[in-house]
């Protein structure tokens, strides 16, 4: 994913059941739990009812937001010398190419991480995808024009992704690199930044908003599951994409979101492993060995479904957690949770589960 490492400032947690757990009336909890009307949140309802897989420990909710909601929580800008800086449009365009494959660096059967060395460094996991778009960028590649995107070849693509392992899930990689190429030269001469310039500045405007159409003429960001019939939505990727692009341009007069509290937190594993480790969600013993012994746990099926459910959820309810503790000028929006979250726990030897999926 883009360097959600650039959360700067952030301090590490105090024990779980520090100063000033959140005490609350039953009543107030009650509604703070209700499934809001919210495109995605609401979608989550049959999986929280029943899950038989994960499980959500309320009490620790107010536990953590007792001493998070006093930490700093700060907005990232998402500046790095792994994407381009000087020109907004290749900036937001390139974050867009970026975003588009922003998953799975690990190899499935031997766990190793794709690795590049750029710049003196050596970079890792999504740093490395990015290094190596840099450098095809540095290189005058035209990585970022929908013509070029659209007929790049499978030996062209692996050229680019030259690492120390064959970049995992590359033929996923070579197909949404043709959808998107052929859509931007087919609708906006070619260029992302066309798209965003056609929408209203909003996620959510009547099915016309940024992360609405997104999905409707970007297939591949579709990320939706189905849990027992009942349709459940995520959208990690194209929700993180307008994060990232609202963070680095807000304060411009280039491009803002005018309801980015409408973003939900980004449902992949890293952040279900904080959780875990924080006492807010657990497992099965059948999916925590599983997980331990690093088996496949199957894209959409229930154990994958509750994880990302339980994932959303429980962020959110953590959120209002944390701004009831907080002045009305401190107010949280969820991704900045969730960046709190990811930035901690990144590192963390603690085993994560494994999907082979493109969502995330």
């Amino acid at each position: 994913m883009l360097s959600r490492r650039l959360f700067l400032g952030l301090l590490a947690a105090p024990a779980a059941g520090g100063f000033g757990r959140s005490v609350m009336s039953s009543s107030i909890r009650a509604q703070r739990d209700s499934f809001p009307d919210h495109p995605i949140l609401r979608t989550l309802e049959p999986v929280i009812a029943g899950a038989r897989h994960v499980r959500l420990h309320r009490d620790k909710v107010g536990e953590v937001a007792g001493w998070m909601a006093y930490e700093g929580l700060p907005w990232p800008d998402f500046r790095s010398p792994l994407v381009p800086d000087g020109d907004d449009q290749d900036t937001m365009d390139f974050i867009f190419l970026t975003s588009t494959i922003n998953f799975a660096f690990t190899d499935f059967s031997t766990h190793s991480m794709f690795k590049v060395r750029y710049e003196g460094a050596e970079r890792s996991d999504s740093d490395a995808m990015e290094a190596c778009l840099k450098r095809a960028y540095d290189h005058g590649t035209p990585i970022l024009e929908g013509d070029y995107l659209s007929k790049i070849s499978r030996a062209e693509l692996d050229e680019i992704f030259t690492g120390n392992i064959s970049m995992p899930m590359l033929d996923e990689r070579l197909e949404i690199f043709h959808e998107v190429g052929r859509v931007l030269k087919e609708r906006y001469n070619g260029r992302f930044h066309r798209f965003v310039q056609s929408c209203p500045s909003r996620l959510y405007a009547r099915g016309k908003g940024l992360l609405e159409r997104l999905l409707d003429e970007f297939p591949s960001f579709r990320d939706v599951s189905r849990y027992r019939g009942q349709r459940v939505v995520f959208q990690k990727r194209a929700q993180l994409l307008w994060w990232v692009l609202h963070a680095r341009f807000r304060q411009t007069d280039f491009f803002r979101l005018e309801d980015p509290e409408q973003l939900t937190v980004f449902a992949d594993y890293i952040v279900p492993v904080a959780l875990r480790l924080l006492g807010i969600l657990s497992y099965s013993r059948e999916l925590e060995d599983a997980i331990n012994a690093r088996k496949i746990i199957p894209a959409d099926s229930e154990e994958e479904i509750e994880i990302r459910a339980f994932t959303l959820w429980a962020c959110h309810l953590l959120t209002q957690e944390v701004n009831a503790l907080r002045p009305p000028d401190l107010q949280v929006i969820e991704p900045l949770v969730d960046g709190r979250l990811w930035t901690h726990y990144h590192t963390t030897h603690w085993p994560h589960h494994l999907t082979v999926t493109t969502d995330y």
